[in-house]
């Protein structure tokens, strides 16, 4: 009797060529929601760096996204505007500071005139044009009175201020570090106040200042320009000094 072949049995093979094309799929799925959502927020940076990722993924980082900014400026006026608006700041700079020179050219003129080279100086900087008034021009040692002697320079001084636009105008008074104690000053600081007020007072007895710009503050010992070890130096941080700033609108 023929003995029956016995038949392997073969295992049923599963066609999976459909997960490529589908896993193709979910990846620009993917892609596409990644790039729409970056786009939306309209960041140039962020989509940017999508545009290379993508690029490198699909195609080894050619063509398919080359980057160009998501909102491109459609009018060239802006960048024209844009350096208008810095030349006019610029300008603007420049003529408060050539304005600020004519007026330290008078004030010099006016310290040489008057024999005050060793008394009284200007300096010319970002911050404005800056009139030191050593004390000894104006007070006693310890005082904050104005001597009536040197109220002849402070006349003067206060015409030499008259300006066609006003600009705003800090007086600030300084003394040297030595202790003071007296019934009227409890300390340089109050000294270094009264100076500056009572100095602005006599300014602006002069009628076409307008006390609007004007303002006094005191620094006692605090801002010296010299060392307080020698009387030399010291003389140098008793003093009253005169801010003329530039006007508010040149730096907008």
């Amino acid at each position: 009797m023929a003995k029956r072949k016995k038949h392997k049995k073969h295992e049923e093979h599963i066609d999976e060529s459909w997960l490529v094309p589908y896993a193709d799929i979910l990846t620009l799925l993917l892609a596409l929601f990644i790039v729409l959502f970056a786009t939306s927020s309209v960041d140039a940076s962020k989509f940017k760096q999508l545009s290379t990722v993508f690029n490198e993924i699909f195609n080894g980082g050619t063509g398919v996204m080359e980057f160009q900014s998501p909102v491109p400026d459609t009018n060239p006026s802006n960048t024209e505007s844009n350096i208008k608006v810095s030349g006019a700041k610029t300008g603007g700079a420049n003529h408060e500071q050539e304005e600020l020179r004519e007026m330290q050219t008078k004030i010099n003129q006016y310290i040489q005139d008057k024999q005050l080279t060793n008394k009284l100086g200007t300096k010319l900087s970002d911050e404005g044009l800056l009139v030191t008034i050593r004390d000894n021009v104006l007070f006693e040692s310890g005082s904050a009175d104005l001597r009536p002697e040197d109220r002849k320079i402070s006349k003067d001084i206060s015409n030499l201020l008259k300006m066609d636009t006003p600009r705003s105008v800090v007086i600030s008074g300084h003394t040297d570090n030595v202790p003071i104690q007296t019934y009227r000053y409890d300390s340089n600081w109050d000294l270094s106040v009264m100076r500056a007020v009572n100095f602005m007072k006599i300014l602006l007895e002069n009628k076409k200042l307008d006390p609007e710009f004007f303002s006094a503050k005191g620094h006692g010992e605090f801002k010296p320009v010299a060392s307080n070890k020698t009387s030399k130096g010291r003389a140098m941080n008793r003093r009253v000094e005169i801010l003329i700033m530039p006007r508010a609108e040149a730096g907008n």
